[in-house]
């Protein structure tokens, strides 16, 4: 027979989902996820559609809208709804390609350095440190001023500069476990390094990897509103939330839904992944 003790260890079906932050989080990231899907059959109007003679037109709340046109519309008169469902596709391609090409980047420099030690620790390290070293969005706003601002450009600018927590951690982590049993077992049994590495290490550090790549997923979406607020990150006529707010701020007086949609969007989605991010850490944490 079982040991009680053993039975009232066993983890509980869906016992993740009782982490508040984990459910919250999770749940608006996937309702955004699936915002930016079907983001066509959503948008009551083509977002780039312009009609001057319905510029600015308010909101469904204030007097003076026009119909169809729930959220009002822009200086151009296009939708302000169907700019913000579209605005969700640019934010999370920013925010998933981001973290994939900074996670392959980050992740095969600190497990190489993490295993290897020695001399390619030491130069792994100094790189790593290099980068800690200079600012994410100074350097992004020099490299895209050169370079010129565009969705492709801005991806992989943030994309490259975002990779240094994920080797921080990852050689950290791999640090710790190059040492371990099993792990010396498949060296012993003359198994190569990358198999190592991939088969052997990573796997057991990518909790605390998933846990970073959150944080840099907000950071990537908050990094190219900033571009794009300042007329350096995605141009125009594409609807990003940076970009809504800085095409919004000349008429926030008098139209203050421009600026308070986009950012209020901004602010969901970095909550939302935050949430995700912490939810994912107690969970971690909770396993120990």
């Amino acid at each position: 027979m079982s040991d009680p003790a053993t039975l009232s260890k066993a983890p509980r079906p869906f016992s993740i989902f009782r982490h508040g932050g984990f459910t919250i989080g999770g749940g608006v990231l996937l309702l955004l996820v699936l915002i930016a899907i079907f983001a066509p059959l959503l948008a009551p109007h083509d977002p780039f559609l312009q009609s001057l003679s319905d510029r600015l037109k308010p909101p469904f709340w204030q007097e003076g809208t026009s119909p169809g046109h729930w959220l009002g519309t822009d200086q151009l008169g296009r939708d302000y709804l169907s700019r913000l469902i579209y605005g969700t596709q640019i934010s999370l391609v920013i925010g998933f390609g981001a973290v994939l090409i900074s996670g392959f980047i980050g992740i095969s420099l600190g497990v190489a350095a993490g295993y290897f030690g020695g001399w390619v620790d030491t130069c792994i390290n100094a790189v790593i440190t290099t980068r800690l070293s200079l600012p994410v969005v100074l350097v992004a706003l020099a490299i895209v001023a050169v370079v010129g601002g565009s969705l492709t450009v801005v991806l992989l600018v943030i994309g490259l500069l975002l990779w240094d927590q994920f080797a921080v951690v990852a050689r950290t982590a791999t640090q710790q476990l190059r040492n371990a049993e099993y792990v010396s077992a498949a060296r012993a049994m003359g198994t190569t390094h990358m198999h190592v590495m991939v088969r052997e290490i990573l796997p057991n550090i990518r909790a605390s990897l998933i846990v970073v790549a959150t944080v840099e997923m907000a950071n990537a979406v908050l990094i190219e509103a900033a571009l794009s607020f300042l007329g350096l990150g995605v141009q125009a006529p594409l609807p990003s939330w940076g970009l809504m707010l800085s095409e919004g701020k000349n008429f926030m007086f008098f139209n203050p839904w421009l600026i308070t949609l986009p950012g209020l969007c901004l602010f969901v989605m970095a909550l939302s992944i935050n949430l995700l991010g912490d939810g994912l850490r107690d969970i971690q944490g909770s396993k120990r």
